[in-house]
């Protein structure tokens, strides 16, 4: 099974930008689909955005234009650029093996200050 790890969150200002690391060990993520969630307090967990094995991209509608996806096999890592950081982005954000329900890590925190 592929082992994810998630870094990078943090603390950002409204309108600020951090990208998200998602590395993958004990096995190649180069022939997985690669997905970034977050869950937000008081809510559920809620799919942003994923990535297939030959680079096509998907997104939530409501985070187009703003977030992008990409994968880099060599480093065997997975990103999240977000841009223009809004305070309702604030969220704890997971990556996973698109359609796998399990193997959750603890993922990465951002808040995101009015």
């Amino acid at each position: 099974q592929v082992h994810l790890v998630e870094s990078g969150g943090g603390l950002v200002q409204a309108g600020g930008s951090l990208t998200l690391s998602c590395a993958a060990s004990g096995s190649t993520l180069s022939f997985s689909v690669i997905g970034w969630y977050r869950q937000a307090p008081g809510k559920q967990r809620a799919l942003v955005a994923y990535i297939g094995t030959g680079g096509s991209t998907y997104y939530a509608d409501s985070l187009k234009g703003r977030f992008t996806i990409s994968r880099d096999n060599r480093k065997n890592t997975v990103y999240l650029q977000m841009n223009s950081l809004k305070y309702e982005d604030t969220a704890v954000y997971y990556c996973n093996v698109y359609g796998r329900d399990n193997f959750w890590g603890q993922g990465t925190q951002v808040t995101v200050s009015s």
